[in-house]
């Protein structure tokens, strides 16, 4: 009798419980679920993958890389980054401190890496280089065949994607893999002149990129509030441009650092130096360069862009395009021309006064073209060649034909009208303007990474031609309210949506299945040592103790 009637209770409590349950999820009808995450799952997903149940076990002490070309610092450096990356990332802390057998499981002894193309000493990663790569895991020894030390560098980037932890121990499952980029141009554009960002955050930001095989860091290094770069031959510009020129400028030797650490991760760097416009504090440290403002005829203290009416303007151009050269190995600059405002120019009696002479009568898009002329004569004669903002083609400009535009303007819906009118008219083009971090879409449910995944650059009205002038795309991030503080979780995951569209296949588009790979992505960047902000609703990471 007592054991029922202890029973009987027993179920009226649970009962009580259940009915509890049930009315919290009617109070709260809208609970978004916990994402789990995918194990051992690569961002950006490849082209080609099949993964096997066969497991192998990776021992700290045994594993070794070995590559084809000993003298290539690419993948040497290459090999010591990952073997941590693998073995003493947060996900495995201390696992490589104490050997551990795995019965039944076979060993990983090594990684193999064999190149096509012998790597060339201080050869520099470029808009043609190959990034083609293939990865085989079907034994004790995986082998990595590539088109170069840059694909080199993807393939050790989805092997080290691949390797994971089970119940302490790491293994990785039997993989083949054939891989390539869909767009050779795929960058992030990061601001430096609106705020400040010091050197060991833009270096992580680098690492950042490398986990999601990003190659272009798209410097926009000054700007209207400031002029960090610190010339050689014009150091009174940093002097009296920057916040700070002794805390707030980036040195030679900075750039330096900057340009090594992303030329071994296999990152172009392109740095902006946007004029005519957005160059006030230009005009600190370089008196006679801007165009004085006029109000009722008079000046009226205030300054416009670059005057172009002046020979001492492209004598200048000249010295510090000539310097940048010497600094940037890249093949291209960025150059702006972007939000250009003629009112100072229509005001300015001598520029009125040049433009007549020219013969351009109150033509002011004729004046601007007659600036970019100018400037591109001064840029080929220094063999390198430039993309612009798509600003100055809206105008009417003519620009050279291997000039590339980038599109900023329409948003996440006007892009493709954009596109295909760039690309009629013969040029190439990358794309931004759906991919403009500092627009926080959604601030409740941080999920506009969504938007940016399901982009598509070469989806718009026109010819196969036309749409292989697409050379990909920027995610931008602008940072009027973003510095060192938050930079990088403004950046990560969001720009990761971005890293997969421009790497993998068109028909990869699937949010619900890319939402538990994104999942694991950022824990694994977590892991890495990069704040990445949470991106798919409730849920935590396991390296998330480093940060408390």
């Amino acid at each position: 009798m007592a054991f029922k009637l202890t029973l009987y209770v027993f179920i009226l409590i649970c009962t009580g419980i259940s009915a509890r349950s049930r009315r919290h999820l009617q109070w709260f009808p809208n609970v978004t679920p916990m994402i789990q995450p995918t194990i051992g799952e690569p961002w950006p997903r490849p082209q080609q993958m099949k993964t096997y149940a066969t497991q192998f076990y990776l021992d700290p002490v045994t594993f070794r890389f070995n590559g084809s070309s000993a003298s290539c610092d690419v993948l040497t450096q290459a090999f010591e980054r990952y073997y941590l990356l693998i073995f003493e990332s947060n996900s495995a802390r201390g696992f490589g401190r104490k050997r551990r057998t795995v019965r039944g499981t076979p060993v990983l002894q090594g990684m193999a890496v064999k190149l096509e193309k012998p790597c060339q000493v201080f050869e520099q990663p470029s808009l043609e280089m190959n990034e083609t790569y293939t990865l085989d895991v079907n034994s004790n020894y995986a082998q990595i065949t590539a088109t170069s030390q840059w694909a080199a560098l993807r393939g050790l980037e989805t092997f080290s994607q691949l390797v994971h932890d089970k119940n302490g121990i790491l293994v990785i499952n039997a993989t083949s893999i054939v891989d390539w980029p869909r767009f050779p141009h795929r960058g992030v554009m990061l601001d430096t002149s609106l705020h400040y960002i010091g050197m060991p955050t833009l270096l992580k930001n680098l690492d950042a990129m490398e986990f999601n095989k990003f190659n272009v860091f798209h410097w926009h290094m000054v700007g209207d509030y400031s002029f960090p770069y610190q010339s050689e031959s014009f150091p009174e510009m940093s002097n009296k441009g920057a916040f700070n020129p002794y805390t707030h400028i980036y040195s030679q030797l900075d750039i330096a650092t900057v340009l090594a650490y992303a030329r071994l991760r296999g990152i172009r760097v392109v740095p902006e130096f946007e004029n005519p416009s957005h160059t006030l504090a230009w005009g600190k440290g370089q008196p006679g360069l801007l165009t004085p403002c006029y109000t009722h005829g008079k000046p009226d203290g205030t300054l416009g862009p670059i005057d172009p009416a002046l020979n001492s303007t492209y004598d200048f151009m000249t010295r510090l395009f000539t310097e940048l050269t010497r600094v940037f190995p890249d093949r291209y600059l960025a150059i702006g021309g972007s939000e250009i405002d003629f009112y100072c120019w229509q005001n300015d009696p001598e520029i009125r006064k040049f433009m007549k002479e020219k013969g351009f009568d109150d033509d002011f898009v004729k004046l601007e073209g007659y600036y970019y002329g100018r400037l591109f004569d001064v840029v080929s004669s220094l063999d390198r060649r430039v993309s612009v903002w798509e600003d100055s083609l809206d105008s009417g400009v003519k620009l050279h034909k291997e000039v590339i535009v980038q599109v900023w303007r329409g948003g996440d819906t006007d892009y493709p009208q954009r596109l295909a009118n760039v690309t009629s008219q013969g040029y190439r083009t990358l794309l931004s303007s759906p991919w403009y971090l500092n627009y926080v879409q959604n601030p409740y449910s941080k999920q506009d990474w969504k938007t940016f995944y399901m982009v598509n650059p070469r989806n718009f009205t026109g010819s196969e031609k036309q749409k292989e002038l697409v050379l990909g795309g920027e995610a931008c991030l602008w940072t009027e309210y973003v510095d060192s503080t938050n930079v990088l979780s403004m950046l990560w995951p969001r720009a990761s949506a971005v890293a997969e569209r421009l790497w993998s296949a068109k028909d990869v588009h699937d949010v619900d299945e890319a939402i538990h790979r994104l999942t694991e992505h950022r824990c694994r960047m977590v892991g890495r040592g990069i704040p990445a902000q949470p991106a798919t609703g409730p849920g935590y990471c396991k390296q998330e103790y480093m940060y408390t």
